[in-house]
């Protein structure tokens, strides 16, 4: 007999800066990025079923289905990790475009995890969260905490810093899609992942309004709209803009909505790309609409 249904949400992130600081010995590029989530978000339904089989649709599309998804992996891990022996079916209902640099694919794998922990009325610490999560991606980390945080290492060793103002987001979301692989080659043939000096935590910027993405100039010179887009946004009146991830989300800050409203009118971008309001989420806020009280203190 299956469970009755979880309905969870599972939020899109942007990066509000972003450092390429060097090439590590393990052959991964060492970063520094500042974190943020954001109200845009997915919609995930989960439930118990008797048999020993992970099931993840997508019945929309936007995603992979089954195993080629990521919530797979971690729910795979995870049963494993637990000696669970009932199996899990996962509904996915996207609304994070893909491979746009804004997370979405993570953020469904984390909240998937918590949603099986729920539901079996299990706990792990936050450090055992994290190492299941890295284990499939270098962004699932951060999801188990989210709001205002820094990201060092592959941008999986994860800081919670403390929440800034809230803030309007606007997302220009283009039809290209930019895989992180390819992102990271052409920085590593522009130089831009020689090593140049160590990630230290404290000297990472506390303010929602840090700037700047050493994936810019690469991603920039290939797609140089982007570059349009951030430059009309700015002038535009956004305290700040930037490329997010590795793109090709190009995001901007406001104070009030009705300016975010009016750049998304006055910049005419529905004719080349897709786009989205959304609100800076505060940790607190975060963790409530993903249930905490399943993570250990």
């Amino acid at each position: 007999m299956s469970s009755s249904w979880l309905l969870l949400p599972a939020f899109a992130k942007i990066n509000l800066s972003l450092e390429l600081v060097g090439r590590r010995a393990d052959g991964y590029c060492e970063i520094r990025t500042r974190y943020q989530t954001i109200s845009l978000h997915d919609r995930l339904r989960l439930r118990l079923t008797r048999g020993g089989e992970i099931v993840v649709r997508v019945p929309g599309g936007g995603a992979p289905a089954g195993r080629a998804n990521l919530i797979h992996r971690l729910l795979a891990r995870a049963r494993r990790r637990l000696g669970l022996r009932r199996g899990v079916e996962v509904e996915l209902e996207k609304n994070i475009p893909a491979e746009r640099g804004l997370g979405g694919g993570s953020s469904d794998a984390a909240a998937a995890l918590l949603g099986l922990l729920r539901l079996t009325g299990t706990r792990l610490s936050e450090g055992e969260l994290a190492r299941l999560g890295a284990s499939v991606g270098a962004d699932v980390p951060f999801f188990f905490a989210g709001g205002h945080a820094l990201g060092v290492g592959r941008g999986d060793d994860v800081h919670p810093l403390d929440d800034s103002e809230p803030a309007w987001c606007l997302l220009i979301c283009p039809p290209q899609r930019i895989p992180t692989r390819s992102a990271y080659a052409w920085a590593a043939r522009a130089g831009l992942t020689r090593r140049r000096r160590p990630a230290m935590i404290r000297d990472s910027p506390d303010g929602l309004w840090g700037t700047g993405n050493d994936f810019e100039p690469v991603v920039f010179s290939r797609f140089p709209e982007l570059a349009r887009m951030k430059a009309a946004l700015l002038g535009a009146g956004a305290r700040q803009a930037g490329l997010s991830g590795s793109g090709s989300t190009v995001y901007a800050l406001f104070t009030h909505r009705a300016a975010a409203e009016r750049a998304s009118r006055l910049a005419g971008w529905a004719r080349a790309a897709a786009v989205f309001f959304a609100e800076t989420l505060s940790r607190a806020r975060y963790r409530r609409a993903l249930g905490w009280g399943v993570v250990q203190r």
